[in-house]
């Protein structure tokens, strides 16, 4: 099969697609045919050896796949041959992943494989920050900084469909048309009146933050009292004055790892979502297996609107 390999970590360039052995899935394991998979700013990090830990090289990068069941493992029951599937958590920059049965999801047949490689980082990540890390309640007013990337539609589609009114940034006028037609009221990063303005001078509930190291001070600004910023993403240092934080009894978290003994209920009520089309995801920029050094390039820039797939 082709599969993307890193055999030191770097920039985009040491992603190099080369011809490796199929897997067997072992014990516990399911063999997927993929279709798509999706790309992460996480990816690159890990890549370019950012991320507080380093992967043993050489590896193939991914988190976020779709394609079929062609095989499985010992301990492994309730699948098909052919079986659409989602995979959340084993390396998808390949033709063929042997992923673990708990990373292995039904994807609805109305779900695109570009889709179903968008649920897992994106899907999970914005379910943790509104659920988990925010604990949302219907009604509360909720702000997302960066809602037109793929976990910001994300976070979009899930407050929505919990009943929470939604404000929500974007860099460009089709990033703020996107995050409009998921439900949000869209404005530009920079306009903290108008942002204000919006929670009606009471501030928001709960902020989900991508890039903490430079809207982490305006969050603070905004949050209201007792609420929370939910950090999902920051690429460096912030400087905030904490008497804000005092201020309004707020706190700053870190959305936290998936729990393992609540990985199936956040996959089982992604599913809910999905099968009833209130979760949906946007998928943007497309590009072969073997672009994958491009697709990096991509998904660090500026201006996302939505998630970024390779196609396997």
């Amino acid at each position: 099969m082709r599969a993307i390999r890193v055999h030191r970590t770097g920039g985009p360039e040491v992603l190099q697609i080369e011809e490796v052995a199929d897997p067997q899935p072992g014990r516990g394991e399911v063999l997927v045919r993929l279709r798509a998979a999706g790309v992460n700013p996480v990816d690159a990090y890990l890549r370019a050896g950012a991320f507080g830990r380093v992967a043993q090289l050489p590896y193939t990068p991914g988190m976020d796949g779709a394609g079929e069941v062609v095989a499985w493992g010992a301990d492994v029951s309730g699948r098909a041959k052919g079986e659409r599937v989602y995979v959340a958590g084993a390396p998808t920059y390949a033709e063929l992943v042997a992923a673990p049965a708990e990373a292995v999801w039904a994807l609805p047949d109305h779900t695109t494989y570009e889709q179903g490689a968008a649920i897992g980082v994106p899907y999970v990540t914005a379910h943790l920050a509104i659920h988990f890390t925010g604990h949302a309640r219907s009604g509360d007013r909720i702000l997302v900084r960066g809602g037109s990337g793929g976990v910001g539609i994300a976070a979009i589609q899930i407050a929505v469909a919990h009943g929470c009114p939604v404000v929500a940034t974007a860099g460009t006028a089709e990033g703020q048309a996107l995050v409009r037609a998921h439900g949000a009221t869209a404005l530009a990063h920079d306009d903290l009146a108008g942002l204000a303005a919006a929670a009606g001078g009471q501030g928001y509930h709960l902020i989900v933050e991508m890039l903490a190291n430079v809207n982490l001070a305006s969050d603070l600004t905004l949050v209201a009292d007792g609420g929370c910023v939910a950090v999902v993403g920051a690429r460096g240092e912030a400087t905030i004055d904490a008497r804000l934080l005092l201020g309004h009894t707020s706190s700053v978290r870190g959305v936290m790892r998936v729990p393992p003994d609540e990985r199936r209920q956040i996959h089982a009520a992604l599913g809910a979502g999905l099968r009833n089309r209130s979760l949906s995801p946007v998928v943007g920029p497309r590009f072969p297996l073997a672009e994958a050094a491009a697709a990096h390039a991509a998904v660090m820039a500026p201006g996302a609107h939505g998630k970024i797939a390779l196609i396997c």
